[in-house]
């Protein structure tokens, strides 16, 4: 066999080698992070002193629900996409347009600016949970109605939790009182009269009941 021949030999079994080193190699960095991923490997660790569960049970509109959060996971994300309860809207995400507003221990809260494990043991009331189970609609929802206090609705489950809690801590405010109340929840449509409209009358049928 000539030097030539030889050396061809040589390179083949080296790149051979080589590229078998790689395919070993990367197949055992994907099969760690797998292990780290999935909390089975030799390296997994509890979660570490005062680190937020991820399994929460959480109380929303009268029942107990159990359910998988992130750390970071806001309120807002939890409801609307691991508990499918999608009359929250999230609108811009930073707590300023009062869209996804629901009660938490009965005060008003903007969702996408509370964290998910920070409401255990409380009570989330969102706007599916106030209608009678026989549908009947809560007295507020009903003014809403009657009322026709929206155009294009994207804002209303938003108002319509903060009417909710304000006619429970004053039921019967002024119309200042009303739009100081509702202060936190913007229309892109801007109907606002027609909205305290509406509040007013929520105050006037809750007060019938």
């Amino acid at each position: 066999m000539s030097d030539s021949e030889m050396l061809d030999k040589d390179s083949n079994v080296s790149r051979r080698n080589f590229i078998k080193g790689v395919i070993a190699g990367g197949a055992a960095t994907y099969s760690a992070g797998y292990l780290f991923r999935s909390g089975s490997g030799l390296m997994a660790q509890p979660n570490a002193p005062g680190a937020a569960e991820r399994l929460l049970t959480l109380r929303v509109n009268g029942q107990e629900r159990r359910v998988d959060v992130l750390k970071q996971e806001t309120l807002a994300t939890t409801l609307r996409y691991k508990l499918g309860l999608t009359g929250t809207k999230m609108g811009c995400d930073r707590a300023e347009c009062g869209s996804c507003t629901v009660l938490i221990d009965g005060s008003p809260q903007y969702s996408c600016s509370v964290l998910t494990h920070t409401t255990r043991g409380k009570e989330i009331t969102t706007i599916e949970g106030l209608a009678a189970a026989d549908g009947t609609l809560h007295p507020v929802q009903q003014a809403v109605v009657d009322g026709a206090g929206f155009q294009c609705a994207f804002c209303a489950p938003g108002f319509i939790m903060s009417m909710v809690a304000m006619v429970k801590e004053n039921p019967d405010p002024t119309r200042a009182e009303a739009a100081q109340a509702l202060s936190g929840n913007l229309c892109r449509c801007c109907d606002y009269n027609k909205i305290l409209d509406c509040a007013m009358r929520a105050a006037e049928y809750s007060r019938r009941v």
